[in-house]
C-alpha cells in the first residue's frame, strides 16, 4: 500500500516536487498527466498507470513489476535499470524512452511502440512482443530469450549480441542480415 494518497501523490507532482524513492506501491494513478515526473527509485509495485501520460519522466530504478501501464505514454522517459518484470505495457507509447538494463522478463508489450528506444542490455526474456514496433531500437546485448516477436518490426534495430535463443519471430520484419 502507497505511503501516500493519490491525491498527495498528484499534488506534490504537479507542483514540480519529487517522488523519487517513494514507497507508491499499489497506487492508482491512472489517466494523470504526470509529463516529467520524478519517480527514479521510486516503488511502483502493482500500480496502476492506465493511459497515464508520462513523457519524458525519470523512472530511472524503479520498481516497475506488475505494475498496470496499458496504453501509458512513456515517450522520451528514462527506465535505465528500472524492473519491469511481469508489467502490463500493451499499446504502450515508450518511442525514444531509456531501457538500458531494465528488467523486461514476462511483460507485456502487445502492440507497443518501441521506436528509437534503447534497449541494450535489457532483459526482454519470455517478452510478449507481438505486433510491437521496434524500429530503429537499439537491443544491443540484449537478452530476448523465449521471447514473443511475432509480426514485431525491426526495421533498422541493433541486434548486435542480442540473444534470441528459443525467441519466436514468426512473421517478424527484421533488419537485414538477421536468421528468420
Amino acid at each position: 500500500m502507497s505511503e501516500i494518497s493519490r491525491e498527495e501523490a498528484i499534488e506534490i507532482l504537479r507542483a514540480g516536487g519529487s517522488l523519487a524513492g517513494r514507497d507508491l506501491r499499489e497506487i492508482d494513478l491512472s489517466y494523470e498527466t504526470l509529463s516529467g515526473a520524478d519517480l527514479h527509485g521510486a516503488v511502483l509495485a502493482d500500480a496502476h498507470l492506465q493511459n497515464a501520460n508520462l513523457i519524458g519522466a525519470n523512472l530511472a530504478g524503479a520498481d516497475l513489476q506488475r505494475a498496470f501501464l496499458f496504453g501509458a505514454n512513456l515517450e522520451g522517459a528514462n527506465l535505465a535499470g528500472a524492473n519491469c518484470a511481469d508489467a502490463n505495457l500493451q499499446d504502450t507509447n515508450l518511442a525514444g524512452a531509456n531501457l538500458e538494463g531494465a528488467n523486461l522478463e514476462h511483460a507485456a508489450l502487445f502492440g507497443s511502440l518501441l521506436d528509437g528506444a534503447n534497449l541494450s542490455g535489457a532483459n526482454l526474456e519470455r517478452a510478449r512482443l507481438k505486433r510491437a514496433s521496434l524500429r530503429r531500437a537499439n537491443l544491443q546485448g540484449a537478452r530476448l530469450r523465449r521471447a514473443h516477436l511475432e509480426r514485431a518490426d525491426l526495421t533498422g534495430a541493433n541486434l548486435q549480441g542480442a540473444d534470441l535463443e528459443g525467441a519466436s519471430l514468426d512473421y517478424a520484419i527484421l533488419p537485414p542480415g538477421e536468421p528468420a
